[in-house]
């Protein structure tokens, strides 16, 4: 500590802040530092052992406590307050903040290496922008600033923080829909900006080893995060942010989705293809034609379109009866030409201009304003458009142009001036629907697809997009990058339009490659223009029959999947991590986003190049790793080629783990647990491991917490001749729960006997993989031993 702090007072007096700041006082009181100087007061206060949030109020201006991001209420703990006559010392049991009086300079350390410190901190430039800057090491790779196609270590680019589509983008895009004021990095810290106005965040563009955060106006604050680890580092930065609920069950199925369907006849006659095909499908998304027969001058109608339309309500009854959910686009924008343009102007609901008239700007899809959402009025009439639809029978809402697409600096809202308030228009619209579904829907999980969103939209249940990406390989290979990168910052549900929006390019290798990708994404939806069909229902006899095997491995992994998705609402874990997760040391693989982990066990390596033989897939080094499809091993830590096979993508499964699985159904109205397949990847060199399967019903809000919820924890043991497998049943003390009938796979072993709960099973020959079929009872525990 002592040499640490001796270090620490040393750099600062060769690295120090702005010179004109001088330290005059500080109080310590309640467990919040405040720091008066020359210029300002800075307000330090911990919100965790791992979390403490600097605040700089420049002189003459009043301190805005309000934050769009953080919900978190500061925990009750005890950090250490030290002065002395050069310096200020601020530590809880992992941060250490290190105020320097002269030359005045702050500095963040944990476990006694620094992390970074204020270069110049707060600065006010001559075009009155305002600036936080920082000292960074010249070592670390950079992550964050939202949905981007940059490369996975972002270091080195200067980033506009205005969401904005980039319609078409396929490998490189600098501005996309997510624009979120947090930076991450490869020392497991993270720096988030407390502030939703546009602005800039460099990651050392100028490669002087300087972070800054550039904005127009707002907040100056910040918070700083550390983690043991990559998922710890996450889930600290959702607990300050919010975690996403658990999202419905059904979302984690095939859509039928394209843009779009004009008459209730297509949607029907597309469902029947689905079923007479027996491809599974959980919802069918109508995009704008619902409410409108032309793309422009209807926008802002938000009702049923009558003459294409005609008996709503009975279509989305009869296809809730399929167990098929209906799923509406609905825009913030309400043109002139629109049905509802008027009723919007007397009811006061539009967003203004220096007039306090409503404003009005030309974009593609007409003439038009954007519901104020911000206010009160705003948003009850835009809640009573969807609370009028759910009643209806509509199973789920999309979000769509809410960057807003088209927003003039000009527009006056409630919340603020459109640049105040213009990355959080699409956060505070998901809240809309958040709070209203917990209002007058509260036994509903809502299904929330929205472009456009801010910190801590997770915790609303959004479920993002990437936005119009180029139907091409280009676009295809953007998509593991901008995933993972959204995965880290909270947004675990980031996925794509599979098989690519934008463009007429027609390529059933691309589809199937892209759908064969998708298995392992947090959301299956095939999306595209009318040019060339989206939905797996409408391809040809060769390409359907291939994509459908896509489609039922996707249900097959439902267990797996809703489990990933139980971890992500419980710890902010992400879905899909990249593989520095396990190797955060392997300076090699801060850039591949390429390969993935899906949750915790599989491997991924998708396709994305045309006509590939074969791929290279690096192995890490924390297990060997199976080939899901022919059990062949791979050694940890080794580099190999492997052979492409058309049906499928290179997918590996983690030595010891455990992979529940179901056979393939219609919808997830169909799932059930009664029977079930695990699949265990024996591996001699994995002593011991453990897994999981989490279930409740799939539709209550809040189930784990309400106890209406079991979870089926495996574990395995080994010792070099026997290896028992034992799995046990928790249970919530809302729930009743059936007996399940288990059939364990057990891969890449030999056995001599095999004992059930005590008792030895003949059997004639040991096929491989080895199944042992096992009733669980409630309050039960099994157990498999296994000779070999």
């Amino acid at each position: 500590m002592k040499k640490l702090l001796l270090l620490l007072l040393i750099t600062s007096i060769s690295f120090a802040q702005n010179a004109d700041r001088k330290y005059i006082s500080h109080t310590w009181k309640n467990t919040v530092l405040e720091v008066k100087t020359s210029d300002g007061n800075y307000e330090i206060k911990p919100y965790s052992e791992k979390i403490i949030e600097t605040s700089f109020i420049p002189k003459g201006e009043p301190f805005n406590p309000n934050s769009h991001a953080v919900v978190k209420t500061p925990e009750k703990i005890k950090p250490f307050f030290k002065k002395t006559e050069s310096s200020l010392v601020l530590t809880t049991k992992e941060i250490m903040v290190v105020i320097n009086k002269s030359p005045f300079k702050i500095t963040y350390s944990n476990k006694g290496k620094v992390m970074l410190s204020e270069k110049s901190g707060y600065i006010k430039r001559n075009d009155s922008t305002e600036v936080l800057q920082f000292n960074i090491d010249n070592s670390e790779a950079l992550y964050g600033g939202g949905a981007r196609a940059l490369g996975m270590n972002r270091r080195g680019n200067r980033l506009q923080l205005y969401n904005r589509a980039h319609y078409g983008y396929e490998t490189k895009a600098e501005l996309m829909n997510f624009c979120i004021p947090l930076v991450m990095s490869s020392k497991l810290y993270a720096v988030h900006f407390d502030n939703a106005a546009i602005g800039y965040l460099d990651l050392d563009s100028k490669n002087n080893n300087t972070l800054e955060y550039e904005t127009i106006s707002g907040r100056k604050t910040y918070q700083v995060i550390v983690g043991d680890n990559w998922t710890d580092l996450i889930s600290n930065y959702t607990d300050l942010t919010g975690k996403q609920p658990l999202i419905p069950r059904w979302s984690l199925g095939n859509f039928s989705s394209r843009f779009g369907y004009h008459t209730q006849d297509e949607v029907e006659n597309t469902i029947k293809k689905f079923e007479q095909n027996q491809i599974p499908v959980d919802a069918v998304i109508l995009d704008l034609y619902w409410f409108g027969k032309t793309i422009k001058g209807t926008m802002g109608n938000l009702d049923w379109e009558k003459d294409n339309y005609p008996n709503p309500e009975k279509m989305i009854a009869d296809l809730n009866a399929k167990g098929v959910k209906t799923v509406l686009i609905t825009e913030p924008f309400i043109l002139t030409t629109s049905s509802k343009w008027q009723e919007t102007v007397d009811k006061n609901v539009l967003v203004k201009d220096k007039y306090n008239k409503p404003a009005t700007w030309d974009f593609y899809f007409g003439n038009t304003s954007v519901v104020d959402i911000f206010k009160p009025e705003g948003k009850d009439w835009f809640w009573n458009v969807y609370k009028r639809l759910i009643n209806q029978g509509v199973g789920g809402m999309w979000g769509d142009l809410g960057e807003p697409e088209v927003f003039p600096s000009k527009v006056m809202t409630a919340g603020g001036k459109a640049d105040e308030v213009h990355n959080i228009y699409g956060h505070n619209w998901a809240k809309l629907l958040a709070d209203g579904y917990k209002k007058d829907f509260p036994t509903q999980r809502p299904f929330i697809l929205m472009r456009a969103g801010y910190s801590g939209s997770q915790r609303f249940g959004m479920i993002p997009w990437s936005g119009d990406v180029s139907r091409s390989w280009g676009g295809l290979q953007s998509q593991m990058e901008i995933a993972l990168q959204m995965g880290m910052q909270g947004l675990g549900y980031i996925h794509s339009d599979l098989g690519g929006f934008a463009g007429d390019y027609f390529d059933n290798e691309l589809y199937l490659r892209w759908l064969q990708y998708g298995v392992f994404n947090p959301i299956f939806r095939p999306h595209a223009q009318e040019e060339v069909a989206s939905e797996v229902a409408r391809k040809d006899i060769v390409t359907m029959e291939k994509a459908k095997k896509s489609v039922e491995l996707r249900y097959q992994l439902m267990p797996y999947n809703y489990t990933l998705s139980f971890d992500n609402n419980q710890k902010g874990t992400p879905l899909m991590r990249p593989l520095f997760f396990e190797e955060p040391n392997n300076a090699d693989l801060t850039t591949v986003a390429g390969t993935y982990f899906w949750g915790n066990d599989f491997l991924i390596k998708p396709i994305t190049k045309p006509g590939t033989t074969s791929t290279e897939v690096y192995f890490p080094k924390s297990s060997n790793w199976y080939d899901f499809y022919t059990d062949e091993k791979h050694t940890a830590g080794t580099t190999e080629t492997i052979k492409a096979n058309e049906d499928y993508i290179p997918t590996f499964v983690r030595g010891g783990s455990f992979i529940p699985m179901i056979e393939t159904i219609q919808n997830t109205t169909k799932y059930s647990l009664s029977n079930f397949n695990l699949h265990y990847y024996f591996d001699g060199s994995v002593s011991n491991s453990s897994g999981k399967l989490y279930n409740d019903d799939g539709t209550t809000p809040n189930a784990y917490e309400k106890g209406q919820y079991e979870i089926i924890n495996f574990n395995s043991n080994t010792n070099g001749k026997t290896v028992v497998i034992k799995m046990a049943t928790v249970t919530g003390k809302n729930v009743t729960t059936t007996d399940k009938n288990i059939s364990v796979l057990i891969h890449n072993i030999k056995a001599k006997r095999i004992f059930v709960n005590g008792q030895e099973q003949i059997y004639k020959t040991f096929q491989e993989p080895l199944q042992v079929n096992v009733t669980m009872t409630k309050g039960t525990t099994s157990e498999i031993k296994i000779e070999y």
